[in-house]
């Protein structure tokens, strides 16, 4: 089995799209079909449904992802492992998460020293942050973490938090909304739902009422667009990068924002997480 292999079907996985997947991974469409009707043969098992109007992942399909992900996170920290550290900025990010910021980021610290390479390491939050402690990665960002055992965490940004809702929503034209007018219906998270949202959600007491669990943020985002009842909460970061024209984003009245942050390790020099602070700001 191939780490490549791997490597599309999650990417196929997070666009729910073959040609938004190959834009990403800057190939051809046919090779990633290839690639993952190929690992679909290996397995024995179908991991897509496709049609012509939407690709979703089957209850394989949404196994499987799991279990890809942690193997390539695996094989990034084994590649990780074998680099010299000098020249090597590897950072702990969270799938499908900070995308813009990180591109800003990484362009602003290469204009201060052009010569390293990038690593990044996808990993769920608390493993992030067991990485960085472990010396397997040099900075991570997060979003609601005030404090970590043995690392430094650096408030660099804030977010405003948006409702999503399907077009058809009683609420989709409105220009705010309150989390308890959404409250009648189901809430929906993905495993990838980064975790303080929910934090913060549950730390502003709003009503929510727990739907069914999707695989990926782009699995609750289809769903979403398909039920004019469900509703989710997430950062405008992830907000800016939504693509489908079947949701609506709206402000939450009252507002709501969260802190993002660069977590450093405790004996990084001062200049140095200063400047990885400043990069990674607004």
């Amino acid at each position: 089995m191939e780490l490549r292999a791997l490597r599309y079907f999650v990417t196929v996985a997070d666009e729910l799209h073959f040609g938004r997947a190959a834009d990403r991974l800057h190939i051809a469409q046919p090779a990633v079909s290839r690639q993952v009707a190929r690992l679909e043969r290996e397995l024995g098992v179908r991991l897509f449904d496709r049609s012509p109007r939407r690709v979703r992942l089957t209850e394989a399909g949404h196994r499987v992802l799991d279990a890809a992900r942690e193997a390539l996170a695996a094989a990034d920290r084994v590649r990780v492992a074998a680099s010299p550290r000098a020249g090597v900025m590897r950072i702990g990010t969270g799938t499908g998460q900070f995308t813009a910021r990180l591109e800003r980021g990484i362009d602003a610290l290469r204009e201060q020293a052009p010569a390293f390479d990038v690593v990044l390491v996808d990993l769920p939050l608390p493993a992030r942050l067991n990485a960085l402690r472990q010396g397997e990665t040099d900075l991570a960002l997060v979003r609601g973490v005030r404090a970590a055992p043995g690392l430094r965490v650096l408030p660099t940004w804030t977010e405003s938090l948006f409702a999503v809702v399907s077009a058809r929503h009683r609420a989709a034209g409105r220009t705010a909304v309150g989390v308890a007018e959404l409250a009648g219906g189901p809430f929906r998270a993905s495993q990838d739902h980064d975790p303080s949202v929910l934090a913060a959600l549950r730390e502003a007491a709003a009503p929510v009422r727990p739907g069914r669990r999707a695989g990926t943020l782009g699995d609750t985002i289809v769903e979403i667009g398909s039920d004019p009842r469900s509703w989710t909460v997430l950062p405008a970061d992830q907000v800016a990068e939504l693509r489908s024209t079947r949701v609506r984003a709206i402000p939450l009245e009252p507002p709501a924002t969260i802190t993002g942050s660069v977590v450093v390790p405790n004996d990084l020099p001062s200049p140095c997480a200063a400047a990885h602070q400043a990069a990674f700001g607004d």
